[in-house]
């Protein structure tokens, strides 16, 4: 069964609860990492009757396991997504279907920011942008290689002299935290932003154990005042799903229509918390079918309404990873 065409225009929450249930029976029948976890937790799914009391895998069963609908799909698969953890064992995404995954890249994208083509995309990833089993550097590659004529490209160690626009198109600067930091302080002199294009800078977060950790203010303070812009915007993904929600001022992210995100407890993990109320980010990205959609991750978050929320750290004793910024200590 394919699911992709109904995924991708998805324009409701009916459209999204409806599509969700029949992912989740998909799940149930063919994934039998899901079905052993259900099975372990005494829990009949067909007993479930609302989509938030559906059981989120936790993330670290990808350190363990090859998450698929099929146990034949850990042989064939188009690509594997490895984590940029710094220690331990690391997170390994067997994608199947490498189309999905570029379908939601660039539905995800425009859905906040409109057809990829007005952009010049200038990638900041002096260590990683040659690594293959990245998702984050997949994803910018693909945003490049789709608008080159534009004038697209990875800037090479950081370079300032490849930074200038002179096509008309919008730029769009995409950065891991501390490769901003350190741009930043190597050209502290200089003003960057003086043409009259608008420049967007995007911090996917992550020191990657390259610089101290810092709040998201302090870091945003420094790259708004560099760059001469009024907001920073975020990227919130992980090698575990396929979509990526955005930020557009204050680390305030919405996700993409087919994607939806719950807050439970810390201390019960099978419960959902209110709004404004801090636990753990549990994610249901649709586009995550063939692996699993139902997430439950090691991030602290906050949901402020049913379209927004916050991302506001790690989980105490979990693998410090590279594509989230640390806000809580």
């Amino acid at each position: 069964m394919k699911f992709e065409k109904k995924i991708f225009s998805i324009s409701s929450k009916k459209e999204f609860d409806n599509l969700t249930w029949d992912i989740f029976h998909y799940q149930i029948k063919n994934n039998q990492v899901y079905q052993t976890y259900l099975q372990s937790l005494n829990i009949d799914p067909f007993e479930i009757k609302n989509i938030s009391e559906i059981p989120f895998l936790p993330i670290s069963f990808f350190k363990t396991h090859c998450i698929s609908i099929s146990p034949t799909d850990c042989d064939c698969y188009d690509i594997i997504f490895t984590s940029s953890g710094t220690t331990g064992i690391k997170s390994k995404h067997y994608v199947k279907n490498l189309s999905i995954y570029i379908d939601s890249i660039k539905n995800s994208f425009e859905f906040f920011y409109g057809p990829i083509e007005k952009f010049q995309f200038l990638g900041f990833f002096p260590t990683d942008r040659d690594r293959k089993d990245s998702s984050l550097i997949y994803m910018v590659k693909y945003l490049i290689q789709k608008t080159h004529k534009n004038g697209s490209h990875f800037v090479p160690n950081n370079n300032i002299r490849f930074i200038p626009n002179k096509n008309g198109k919008n730029i769009l600067i995409f950065g891991l935290s501390f490769s901003l930091l350190d741009f930043i302080e190597k050209y502290n002199h200089m003003k960057l932003n003086k043409n009259k294009n608008k420049v967007i800078i995007m911090e996917t977060g992550g020191m990657k154990g390259k610089k101290k950790e810092i709040i998201r203010e302090e870091l945003h303070n420094k790259l708004k005042k560099f760059f001469c812009v009024k907001e920073i915007h975020s990227e919130y993904g992980m090698t575990e799903l396929l979509s990526q929600a955005y930020a557009k001022k204050n680390g305030i992210f919405q996700c993409p229509p087919w994607m939806r995100i719950y807050i439970r407890d810390t201390e019960d993990p099978f419960i959902h918390i209110d709004k404004n109320k801090i636990g753990a980010i549990d994610i249901i990205d649709l586009s995550n079918y063939l692996s699993c959609p139902f997430i439950s991750t090691e991030d602290l978050g906050k949901k402020i309404n049913d379209n927004e929320f916050e991302v506001l750290g790690r989980i105490d004793f979990s693998d410090m990873r590279g594509c989230n910024l640390m806000t809580i200590f």
